[in-house]
């Protein structure tokens, strides 16, 4: 499926490409054949200068740019042409008017009148061109759903009555839903379950994880009973850190934590659990923040950075850098890089967290640790896509289990990418003891439900001032 997501993809990148360099091109000849003329008196003759292929090879580029951060690109085969023009529509009236402000209002024209004319026409041009391939692709792709040539690996959590009516009802639809149902994981033992009569019995809820990656699951429809409600917390504390699609009955909406909003399959009314944190723009904004920042970082710091190494290195025997396993996004283990700041082998006999007065902390490695400067490298970690500049903290895999011991909603910071910096660690610094690492988890949690470039700015703000005023321990 994630093939066939990158070449539908590349298609609609062609066609956006070739469409505003078209549109671009017939603008272009229409203010030398039919605008020029009326201002100088005579014919002008088209020449197809350097300016000409500039505009026809760069602006279309821009214009992908605009499409990349509005989310056009973005769930490509879970959308109609109807949503297609509405997005086609506000991109194009947004871009123009950037054009227009940037490239056409200090053209030379007869009376003010024509402003009016070449804005329309460019709108006209560039919305026609761009709407007409986009419709074309988005309606072969529903073409494809509705005959159940294109869909998406799906499986039911629940499995007696509820479950059965929903399932029935996707399989008699006149046009298919895009669902293609693996079978289900029951909640509750039975002797039998409805829905078995129907689809295959995959597992309990504790094979859920297994179920999901052996059937590479995009979506999930929880579909209980009034008897099992009140397993919706746990069900949604395991689904929350997976990277699907998660969907339920109506009837449990007042039951789902997070954000939600109405949606229909079809005739098939359901509820879907959203997993997006932040606007579309403003998460493809902060993921290309990151990339830009953590370069220049790693270019500017290079004087420090040299000086780190050359301390590092004349603290104490040992490696440059240390390397650690740590639990990224949807639970994906990642390596974590730090300038080292502890003796050699200092967890030989097992995790233990850093306290203030850590012996095993170099006094090189204290002057980092106060000024967060052993965390440089961290910048490595942003450009791999492993972390972002900002969010919760990444721990590992030994700490996390006995957080959620304690705290089981720690599985919601799974959502997003691990940062450099958060809230939590703005708020308290460094953890010393798990207590502290669930006193933090209300500022982490606080942030996931307050996502926006905004607070992104005021967290890498107080870090700074943290990071000046060495107070990182």
């Amino acid at each position: 499926m994630e093939k066939n997501h990158r070449r539908q993809r590349i298609k609609y990148l062609l066609a956006d490409y070739f469409a505003a360099a078209v549109a671009w091109a017939l603008f272009f000849l229409h203010r030398k054949l039919n605008v020029e003329p009326q201002i100088f008196g005579y014919d002008v003759p088209v020449n197809l200068d350097i300016r000409f292929w500039l505009g026809v090879g760069a602006l279309p580029a821009a214009w992908l740019v605009l499409y990349y951060f509005s989310g056009f690109y973005e769930n490509i085969f879970r959308r109609s042409r109807l949503d297609d023009f509405l997005r086609t529509f506000l991109n194009v009236l947004f871009g123009v008017v950037i054009i227009f402000f940037l490239l056409i209002l200090d053209d030379v024209i007869p009376d003010y009148t024509h402003y009016y004319n070449l804005f329309f026409i460019l709108f006209l041009l560039h919305f026609t061109l761009t709407l007409i391939p986009r419709m074309i692709l988005t309606g072969k792709t529903v073409g494809k759903v509705r005959s159940r040539k294109l869909g998406y690996n799906t499986i039911f959590i629940g499995s007696n009555e509820n479950a059965r009516e929903v399932y029935l009802d996707l399989q008699q639809e006149a046009h298919a839903s895009g669902h293609f149902i693996q079978g289900f994981v029951n909640v509750h033992f039975k002797e039998h379950y409805q829905l078995q009569d129907h689809i295959a019995h995959l597992g309990e809820m504790n094979d859920l994880e297994r179920v999901i990656k052996k059937h590479r699951v995009e979506e999930v429809i929880i579909a209980l009973e009034p008897s099992e409600h009140k397993e919706i917390g746990n069900i949604i504390n395991k689904l929350s850190f997976m990277d699907i699609r998660i969907s339920a009955i109506p009837s449990m909406t007042d039951l789902l934590t997070g954000r939600v909003k109405s949606t229909t399959i079809f005739e098939t009314p359901l509820v879907e659990v959203s997993h997006e944190l932040m606007p579309v723009w403003q998460m493809n904004v902060k993921h290309l923040s990151d990339l830009v920042i953590s370069i220049l970082a790693v270019i500017v710091l290079l004087p420090l950075e040299l000086f780190l190494i050359l301390g590092v290195k004349l603290s104490s025997p040992g490696p440059l850098f240390y390397s650690q396993e740590r639990i990224g996004r949807y639970g994906k283990p990642f390596r974590i890089y730090k300038f080292r700041s502890m003796y050699h082998n200092a967890e030989q006999n097992g995790p233990e967290l850093s306290t203030k007065e850590d012996p095993r902390v170099t006094r090189f490695g204290q002057f980092m640790r106060k000024h967060r400067l052993d965390e440089i490298p961290n910048f490595i970690n942003v450009l791999k896509g492993d972390m972002s500049l900002v969010g919760p903290r990444p721990e590992r895999k030994y700490y996390i289990e006995k957080i959620t011991e304690e705290a089981p909603h720690y599985i919601h910071l799974q959502k997003v990418k691990p940062g450099i910096t958060s809230w939590g660690q703005v708020k308290y610094g460094y953890a010393e003891n798990v207590e502290q690492m669930i006193r933090r988890l209300r500022y982490d949690i606080l942030y996931i439900e307050n996502m926006s470039l905004f607070v992104d700015l005021k967290i890498l703000f107080y870090t700074v001032i943290t990071i000046l005023r060495g107070s990182g321990v």
